[in-house]
């Protein structure tokens, strides 16, 4: 199975992808990978005691690549959010891209929705150092105004690695044409 190395602020983890159960997600994934799409994107998004999240070239959850997959979540070849399981986020069916999750703890309300793609096989101890890096929520902390907060910079993919892959091209089949310049177009559905 094709492997992906995340070298982070943290350390390096190491992805094992599920191609058999999520063809077209992992073909993008690693479409993704060697433009270096990932190459300095922040871990935006991380819940405690359930994922951290990466994938926006925005910063915020907001962005991706200019163009959508179809999910592969349902069915009977589909994977189930576990503890270091890989899931391509999604803000409703068809409407994944670039933004992954990596799973801290099982999550059987995701199981369905998201894309589970892939697994961690080593690193999940690093999974473990990475630390939700917002600013306090004003509506919930007694905050002084005269008083700087120093809010350290999120854990980021230093760098991704494609390490293994088969022999075949992995170009994603999209729902909807990319928009970004560069790096050659995946092919449209």
């Amino acid at each position: 199975m094709p492997r992906v190395l995340l070298n982070t602020t943290q350390g390096d983890i190491e992805l094992e992808l599920f191609e058999n159960e999520a063809p077209n997600t992992v073909a993008n994934f690693i479409w993704l990978v060697e433009q270096g799409f990932y190459n300095g994107l922040t871990f935006h998004r991380v819940l405690p005691r359930s994922m951290a999240q990466a994938g926006c070239p925005n910063g915020d959850g907001t962005g991706g690549p200019g163009y959508t997959i179809p999910c592969e979540c349902l069915g009977e070849e589909h994977r189930v959010h576990f503890r270091g399981s890989l899931a391509m986020v999604n803000s409703g069916r068809n409407t994944g891209g670039s933004q992954f999750c990596l799973m801290f703890l099982p999550n059987q309300h995701l199981d369905g929705s998201q894309t589970v793609f892939g697994r961690i096989v080593r690193g999940i101890d690093v999974l473990a150092k990475i630390q939700r890096r917002d600013p306090p929520d004003p509506f919930s902390v007694q905050i002084n105004p005269h008083q700087n907060i120093n809010v350290p910079p999120a854990d980021k993919i230093i760098a991704a690695k494609v390490l293994r892959k088969r022999s075949h091209p992995y170009r994603p089949k999209v729902l909807r044409p990319i928009s970004r310049n560069g790096g050659g177009q995946p092919d449209e559905s």
